[in-house]
């Protein structure tokens, strides 16, 4: 029964918070501070993950049709299109991090996965989303400058409690881009980094031999999509009225709490 709640509870923190700017590693720290659960490990850190990509990847389904058919059609003819230049904006802003990780992965997996760390890096980014809110987001396009900017921001979320999903968002306000524009091409950018993440962790753990209890685990993995589906549509519908501001309060008091639990 207690291995069941703990897979609920931590697949619908997961669904939660990936796609909002609030930080899932600070959320999933509080059950281990509060209740001692132990990690669940690999296979679970996959199952979740490949809800939230499902969820998202099943949102926006008919614009991942658009740009499949729109840059096949580039490549057909040879010529540029504007479905074409959002995939190239993707894969140069997916580049950093994928780099990024590969090489900080030890570092990463080791000395940053402290309470005072993520604490740190809740708050501190939670105060940067603040500050970019302020300025109100803006009307500039989309282009492969602010992609770059917007890529190399991700390679910060490999700190754990900085949310990949705030901080590329805070860069996209930075750059000009309206609060919408800037989310949705968070969530975008989402599907391949989930899916190299879930990748390498799979791989990472082939050799591993591991027991995997199936049913609380495929549980977990369909919280995790349900919740991250109405997340995505509910943040989508509500960020233009509230902005970010609400989101970056919360990171403060969450940054303030760890730290509490900590001392």
């Amino acid at each position: 029964m207690t291995e069941w709640l703990q897979a609920l509870l931590l697949a619908f923190i997961q669904g939660l918070t990936e796609f909002l700017p609030i930080s899932s590693s600070a959320h999933l720290i509080l059950p281990a501070q509060l209740l001692g659960w132990a990690d669940q490990g690999v296979a679970f850190d996959i199952a979740v993950h490949l809800g939230s990509l499902f969820a998202v990847v099943l949102y926006f389904r008919a614009e991942l049709s658009w740009l499949l058919l729109g840059s096949l059609r580039a490549l057909a003819v040879r010529q540029m299109n504007p479905e074409s230049t959002l995939v190239l904006q993707l894969l140069v802003a997916t580049l950093p991090v994928a780099v990024a990780g590969i090489l900080a992965r030890d570092l990463v997996a080791g000395q940053f996965r402290s309470v005072p760390v993520i604490a740190a890096a809740t708050i501190g980014f939670g105060i940067l989303l603040a500050v970019a809110d302020r300025r109100g987001g803006g009307s500039r396009e989309l282009d492969l400058a602010a992609a770059t900017w917007i890529g190399m921001a991700q390679v910060l979320a490999l700190v754990p409690g900085t949310s990949r999903s705030g901080i590329t968002m805070t860069a996209g306000l930075f750059c000009g881009l309206g609060r919408e524009q800037a989310a949705r091409f968070s969530f975008l950018l989402s599907i391949p980094v989930i899916l190299a993440a879930a990748g390498l962790a799979a791989l990472e753990a082939g050799g591993a031999a591991q027991a995997i209890s199936w049913p609380p685990t495929l549980m977990a993995m369909a919280v995790a999509a349900l919740t991250a589906y109405a997340t995505i549509a509910l943040f989508l519908e509500w960020v233009q009225r509230l902005g970010f501001l609400p989101f970056a309060v919360y990171r403060c008091l969450l940054g303030a709490v760890l730290l509490w639990f900590w001392f």
